[in-house]
C-alpha cells in the first residue's frame, strides 16, 4: 500500500479484494495520472444503483471473463468513479460508501459532509 490518504485524512484502507477492485486492481482506491475515471470511492453497491449505472451505460452487474470481472452484486465493496458517484447522488440513488477507503480526491468533488451522510461506517 502506498502513503496515500482516505477523506478522513488517515491512510487508505482496503475496498475489497473480493471482488478485487481498484483502478490498479490492488484491492484500494487509489488513483493516478493514468486513471481518467477517478475511481476512488469505496462504495457498497446497491440493486439500485447497479441499475442506474447500467442505464448510464456502464453495466457493472454482468461478468466479464475476459477481463478477470466476476460481475458485482448487492453489498459488493468496489471504488467507483467520484463523478458517477456525484450523479448517482444526483440522481437520488448513490450507494453508501466506506469513508476509511475512499480516497482523498474525492474531496475536489464531493463535500466531506456529503461523503459523511453516506458512510456505512459509525
Amino acid at each position: 500500500m502506498t502513503d496515500a490518504k482516505n477523506v478522513l485524512g488517515k491512510p487508505l484502507e482496503t475496498c475489497s479484494t473480493s471482488p478485487m477492485t481498484g483502478f490498479f486492481r490492488n484491492g484500494c482506491c487509489e488513483t493516478g495520472s493514468q486513471d481518467a475515471g477517478t475511481h476512488v470511492v469505496c462504495a457498497q453497491v446497491t440493486e439500485e444503483f447497479l441499475t442506474y449505472t447500467q442505464l448510464q451505460g456502464n453495466d457493472l452487474s454482468t461478468p466479464m471473463p475476459m477481463y478477470d470481472f466476476p460481475g458485482l452484486k448487492p453489498g459488493d465493496h468496489w471504488c467507483l468513479c467520484v463523478s458517477r458517484w456525484k450523479e448517482a447522488l444526483d440522481s437520488g440513488v448513490a450507494p453508501p460508501i466506506v469513508l476509511s477507503a475512499t480516497h482523498e480526491a474525492a474531496l475536489k468533488v464531493v463535500a466531506l459532509e456529503v461523503l459523511q451522510e453516506h458512510s456505512i461506517e459509525p
